[in-house]
């Protein structure tokens, strides 16, 4: 086992990396391992994939499959190994049955089949001890000895921003939004790094495309939630629990979400949402719902404690789940590409063990004394009052914009965006979005002109919604993005976060406080290059910073 794709990664013993029995994060060294082969072998699906493509043939179940797949190896979200050597024999299959169309279509346009090697060419074997056998030249460290931790950084700099592109496409496509332009970026992504590539230059390259591909995957994401659950509005949401039964959901996948309130209701069961549903509020075709009855606890790494305490069951519907604790496995379910061995696993939006369980359970007993935060500051609403806000700038009544989001997560140094956020100062306005926000968000902050001076954007995928504000703001004053009085502070844990700094980079936005501490995957030649192309800084003191980006 050796990996080191997320910001708690272990850095003991000199090793900046997870490399013994079970990672920080709770993956076991097979799990881990099998991951690292089903990488592999979606790399050989895609080089046929690509192939067959570029000769007029899609294959649908690969396309979905590589979505899926790749989305199951990010952090937190499939930790059974069973799982896990199932996925690698459907690989097999698929790969079995591009190498054929490809055939078929080379043949029957008269051009040269091409004999591939590397994934491509691997016998998968059925068996998990021979699977686990070979984990060795799936590892992401493979070939460091010949090609350098320079190279091995930038192929996992985009491995990992791939990883998070198929999981934003992945949660478009459970809302009907596909696109064969985002299938065949990912495969040329997957194709090139089976290639082992070590030119600097082409993986730069290739990282900055995945980082235009994601921003098109986000687009997507962005036009399925609001196509089917209506734009985004500021909302008031409650924060303390009612009395009655209740289901709690947790992960990101509003489809899951909407499917549950829909065979929930007049039921007397209450929805809650946690951690990165809590912009489901803000939908009206969600809030509709009156049994959507508030946001329960924080972000995702409290919830060993916040789930035992819920009096009711959960349902985790992506990343990111944790070890359940003993007091509620037999009442946490899983959906999608989310998996624990021993938990129960929701099939087809099938929600009617969930839905049991909560009526046998006893709920919150009595109303707790109310309280509310707000969320639903997408867009559409920031730029509905677009003409109040650069009325606001250009009178100096706001001096600064500040974003300040992203993944949030245990390891100490995260109070760093709680500090920062309370040292702003009274003419600044904080735009926040991802899990990072729990840190900072019942924070009452005032408002400049009626204008609240923290806006909950949404999700991490709402990163969409922020570049379209600031690019709004940039053409309102015909500057560039880079001129704009903003401030970015990235707080990253897994890798979804990689895609959307990939994307913030493509963009060539600059000068991102990236932390609370910097991918242990990037050396620091790396380090050099972001430096001197995208001015990339590591976090100091909030005290530092502010003084820093308020002086420039």
């Amino acid at each position: 086992m050796f990996c080191y794709q997320c910001e708690q990664t272990s850095h003991a013993n000199g090793i900046d990396g997870c490399a013994s029995a079970i990672g920080n994060c709770g993956k076991d060294a097979q799990t881990s391992d099998l991951q690292d082969l089903l990488i592999y072998a979606v790399k050989g699906i895609a080089q046929y994939a690509k192939r067959a493509r570029n000769l007029g043939v899609s294959n649908k179940r690969a396309d979905e499959f590589i979505l899926y797949a790749m989305f199951t190896t990010l952090t937190n979200v499939n930790f059974n190994p069973a799982r896990f050597t199932s996925m690698l024999a459907e690989a097999a299959e698929i790969r079995a049955e591009l190498q054929k169309a490809y055939a078929d279509a080379a043949a029957a346009k008269g051009v040269a089949v091409e004999t591939l090697s590397g994934p491509a060419a691997w016998n998968i074997p059925a068996d998990s001890n021979e699977l686990l056998a070979q984990a060795e030249m799936a590892s992401i460290k493979a070939g460091e000895a010949e090609a350098g931790e320079d190279v091995i950084g930038l192929r996992a700099l985009i491995l990992y921003g791939a990883k998070g592109v198929c999981a934003y496409a992945y949660h478009a496509l459970m809302l009907d939004q596909q696109s064969d332009e985002v299938y065949a970026g990912i495969e040329d992504a997957l194709d090139f790094l089976a290639s082992d590539p070590t030119d600097a230059d082409a993986l730069v390259a290739q990282a900055l495309g995945l980082g235009n591909l994601n921003l098109t995957v986000m687009a997507m994401l962005d036009a399925g939630n609001t196509g089917k659950y209506g734009t985004p509005e500021p909302s008031s949401v409650r924060i303390s629990p009612v009395a009655g039964k209740a289901i709690l959901v947790s992960g990101h996948d509003m489809a899951d979400l909407a499917a549950l309130l829909k065979q929930t209701e007049g039921t007397g069961i209450n929805i809650y949402t946690h951690g990165e549903m809590l912009p489901a509020h803000s939908y009206p075709e969600l809030k509709k719902y009156s049994h959507l009855a508030g946001n329960y606890g924080g972000a995702w790494q409290d919830q060993q404690t916040e789930f035992a305490n819920f009096p009711g069951p959960i349902l985790m519907t992506s990343n990111c789940i944790i070890e359940p604790a003993a007091s509620y496995r037999r009442r946490i379910f899983t959906a999608g590409p989310v998996g624990w061995p021993g938990l129960r696993h929701i099939e087809n939006h099938d929600f009617s063990t969930l839905i049991q369980a909560a009526n046998a359970m006893p709920g919150f007993a009595v109303d707790s004394e109310e309280k509310t935060i707000t969320t639903g500051f997408g867009r559409d609403a920031v730029l509905g009052v677009a003409d109040t806000v650069i009325g606001a700038v250009k009178s100096g009544a706001i001096k600064h914009f500040f974003l300040v989001g992203g993944c949030d997560g245990a390891a100490s140094g995260r109070n760093y965006y709680s500090d920062l956020v309370e040292q702003t100062p009274k003419d600044t306005v904080i735009l926040t979005l991802g899990c990072a926000k729990y840190r900072f968000n019942k924070q009452d902050l005032g408002d400049i002109g009626g204008i609240p001076r923290l806006l909950d954007m949404g999700q991490c995928n709402d990163s969409y919604s922020a570049i379209q504000v600031a690019v709004a703001l940039a053409n309102a004053f015909e500057c560039e993005v880079n001129d704009l009085p903003l401030s970015l502070f990235v707080s990253w844990f897994e890798q979804k976060a990689a895609a959307v700094l990939l994307t913030l980079l493509a963009l060539n936005i600059k000068g991102i406080h990236l932390g609370p501490t910097l991918p242990a995957f990037i050396s620091p030649a790396v380090l050099n290059i972001l430096v001197e192309n995208f001015d990339i800084k590591a976090n100091s003191t909030p005290e530092a910073d502010l003084a820093e980006v308020l002086a420039a």
